[in-house]
């Protein structure tokens, strides 16, 4: 605890306590751990006292950008009590300022941005044209200096990207640099699960993987997200990519009397056969050969030819690549990107993997990854791990999921907050089960009345959270927003994320109580703190149940069969976490007063993870619980 900066409040101890023992022992631990707890400080005062006796260091991952920020703010109050060194980093799409100011260059992935940034870095070392005067001028300034200003400050990633804007300085290259002497580094998930960052994060780090204490924050994020980096897509935009660079670098052979047009036309047709075959609404399942049958039939080729093919469309893109880095462009080119994927669904591990075709506007074909201790595997090889969030339930689960040993001690905490500032009420004459809402036509409109009822009776801050943006779509369209006798702010589709945080602070900033739609799982219901009358009612339009698709059916079976838990594990699992996450957007301090209303009888099969009562009344229900704590 000599390292805790603040006044305990209840649990605090015990937390600090687990995490600094377990740390201790090198061990791996997965807790849950209530809102209010403080898991930043508590896991960085708790791991931090073992960490630096074994002279390990600590990397602390974060789901997003913004979760950084809390991480350097409480090295701030850490770091009075035993001065330390903590480093924020992001990729070089939010920290470069060159990329800042070429639009073009944001589009990059880290592995093109990192090739122009050598290529760049190596003209201005050699006195050449086209190199980079923000490196230039970093490479001529006193490092002391800018390591004096880490020390006293310990700024946000965002902090010290303005110091050095101000100084004409690379923020990227410094704060590389500074990481070798850093006791505490904090970087989103893609820098340490992404083995191409993870490889150069280490470097830079002037640390061997072995001698880490990883911290994962918001660890319930992290098994979908390990599924999704190891999964691969043949999308039709991307073969309309390949096509434009075809057009603009020629159409050459890969293999005998085959060019690259050849290729994108029998994918596009074998695609085109697969939706008509195999499509069911969303996706379906297509046989392991489909695609590879597909390609040999129309070339008359072997396994053994589609591998060369894949590798000579890696090759040409090589070139197309380098031309374009010598050029000081973004050194990119879809062909490498189209050879790579082919050459992983050719040769995957189909033990691991289930093959899709899916529709929409962006039709493809999918090797989608069932196993997310594919990606978490390099955990297994630190010194210790913690995994932590405020609905991690069940803990099983989780330690199953991403591989970690039967061992791992799991433990949870809850929060310290007085349980009567939040009520949670659920409707019994509702559902969103999908049988139910075709027998019943007038499902919808019942809650499209109870939710329009709560919105206009009380002058409070309320969130709509819905299962999907499907059912948000019909409501928009039955004209609930006119119905509503206040501002509805919406968080949309593909929303921009400083387009979404503008809508979010102007619900906020409401004096006379507004209404926000969001979706259950979506960035305002896991990612937005709401403390005190910034919002005090949370409406929940149903349960957001996975839609019963090929992909979630095959996750199921992988996982009934893996650990006999496939409903457990791959459905009641992720909907209690999506339902508590939207709920504890309430209660974000000691002082707020929050209520719940869940618009499905289905609640009930929660009680457990989410006790709830139900309400024939809820305008009058909520009214009084306000009224009763003087609100």
């Amino acid at each position: 605890m000599d390292l805790f900066p603040y006044p305990l409040r209840p649990f605090q101890a015990e937390l600090v306590d687990t995490i600094s023992s377990s740390v201790g022992s090198g061990g791996h631990l997965v807790l849950e751990s209530g809102t209010g707890t403080g898991k930043t400080v508590c896991s960085l005062s708790g791991a931090l006292g073992p960490a630096l006796e074994k002279g390990k260091k600590i990397l602390y991952l974060t789901r997003t950008n913004s979760q950084q920020r809390q991480v350097m703010l409480e090295l701030r109050e850490i770091n009075e009590k035993r001065p330390l060194l903590g480093v924020g980093i992001q990729g070089r799409q939010s920290t470069c300022p060159l990329i800042q100011r070429d639009p073009e260059l944001r589009t990059g992935t880290p592995e093109e941005l990192s090739k122009l940034c050598s290529e760049r870095k190596a003209r201005s070392m050699q006195g050449k044209e086209g190199g980079c005067r923000f490196y230039d001028a970093t490479i001529s300034t006193p490092f002391q200096e800018v390591e004096d200003y880490c020390r006293k400050h310990l700024p946000t990633v965002e902090e010290f990207a303005r110091y050095c804007d101000g100084k004409g300085l690379c923020p990227h290259e410094l704060a590389k640099d500074l990481l070798p002497g850093a006791e505490v580094v904090t970087a989103p998930y893609a820098y340490f699960f992404m083995p191409f960052i993870r490889n150069n994060l280490l470097d830079w780090m002037n640390v061997p993987i072995e001698d880490l204490v990883v911290i994962v924050d918001e660890a319930h994020n992290l098994p979908e997200y390990a599924r999704e980096i190891r999964s691969v897509k043949l999308s039709i935009h991307l073969l309309d990519l390949v096509s434009k660079e075809v057009d603009e670098h020629g159409d050459p052979e890969v293999l005998e009397g085959v060019s690259v047009m050849d290729v994108l036309q029998v994918l596009r047709e074998g695609l085109d056969a697969a939706m008509e075959e195999y499509l069911i609404e969303d996706d379906g399942l297509i046989p392991p050969s489909f695609l590879d049958e597909v390609l040999m039939a129309a070339f008359t080729a072997t396994s053994n030819n589609l591998m060369l093919m894949a590798k000579n469309l890696m090759m040409l893109g090589e070139s197309i690549r380098d031309a374009k880095r010598k050029e000081g462009r973004l050194p990119r080119s879809y062909m490498h990107s189209l050879g790579a994927n082919l050459m992983f669904w050719i040769d995957m591990d189909e033990e691991h993997y289930v093959k899709l075709v899916v529709g929409g506007e962006n039709p493809a074909f999918e090797a989608y990854c069932l196993d997310p201790s594919l990606a978490a595997r390099p955990l297994l090889d630190c010194n210790a791990t913690v995994h932590m969030s405020g609905t991690l339930v069940p803990l099983n689960e989780y330690r199953d999921s991403l591989g970690l040993p039967a061992d791992s001690r799991m433990c949870m905490f809850p929060s310290p907050f007085p349980p009567k500032n939040r009520a949670v009420f659920h409707l019994d004459d509702v559902t969103t089960k999908y049988e139910e809402m075709i027998r019943d036509e007038e499902m919808v409109n019942r809650m499209e009345d109870h939710a329009v009822s709560l919105c206009n009776v009380m002058d409070r801050n309320t969130v709509v959270f819905f299962p999907s943006y499907q059912l948000m779509d019909r409501f928009i369209k039955d004209g609930v927003l006119k119905r509503i006798r206040r501002k509805v702010h919406l968080e949309q589709r593909g929303m921009p994320q400083c387009d979404l945080m503008s809508e979010v602070e102007h619900f906020k900033a409401s004096t006379e109580g507004a209404v926000l739609f969001a979706v259950m799982g979506g960035r305002v219901s896991e990612g937005v703190d709401f403390p005190d009358k910034e919002l005090e009612v949370a409406i929940l339009a149903g349960i957001p149940y996975p839609k019963p698709t090929a992909k979630q059916r095959a996750l199921l079976h992988y996982y009934e069969v893996r650990f006999g838990r496939g409903w457990d594990y791959t459905v009641k699992a992720p909907v209690t976490r999506k339902l508590l996450q939207a709920v504890g957007r309430l209660i974000r301090t000691e002082n707020d007063v929050g209520a719940a209303i869940i618009m499905d009888r289905r609640a009930a099969q929660f009680s457990v993870q989410l006790p709830s009562v139900p309400s024939e009344h809820p305008v009058n229900d909520v009214i009084n619980f306000f009224k009763d704590r003087g609100r």
